[in-house]
């Protein structure tokens, strides 16, 4: 297949933006979010282990939340870098941000056992990090304070 397009994620330059959230691409009604815990090609990266205790906490904090209903999918980024969260367009833009914040906020203050984690409802149940996950998702958390719906674009100017 040698003619085969360039998908919309290899579009986005990763030197230009660090740990945030942003709109990847709008696909009808579903708005697609990268939710970035560190940044692009930096040097550290989210344990597999943490990646996997954020995902089962942040997806169960997720559809557990008001919003339930219009969340289509949450997920881990290959990279290792953070996640992807694809929301309807019901879900505002200010929402969404609130959502991720409310979600990292009872991800670093979780305790107890991680929803999910037995060998009949996962399939790697003996991979995961609490520890690790309450400290990895607190850049983000601290990033998102004060985040506004014009700094979800890719191209926002940054410090």
């Amino acid at each position: 297949m040698e003619n085969m397009n360039r998908i919309a994620s290899f579009e986005v330059d990763h030197t230009k933006f660090g740990v945030g959230m942003y709109i990847s691409r709008i696909d009808g009604d579903v708005i697609t979010y990268d939710v970035r815990m560190v940044k692009p090609n930096g040097g550290v990266y989210i344990s597999n282990p943490s990646l996997h205790t954020i995902e089962h906490l942040f997806a169960t904090y997720a559809r557990n939340s008001e919003f339930s209903k219009d969340i289509v999918y949450i997920g881990p980024m290959g990279c290792r870098t953070g996640f992807y969260m694809l929301t309807r367009d019901s879900v505002s833009r200010e929402d969404a941000i609130e959502l991720v914040r409310r979600a990292y906020r009872f991800i670093a203050d979780f305790e107890g056992e991680i929803p999910g984690c037995s060998v009949e409802e996962c399939g790697n149940y003996l991979e995961h990090d609490l520890q690790s996950a309450k400290k990895d998702v607190l850049p983000l958390l601290e990033k998102l304070e004060n985040y506004t719906p014009e700094m979800l674009d890719y191209n926002y100017a940054r410090d």
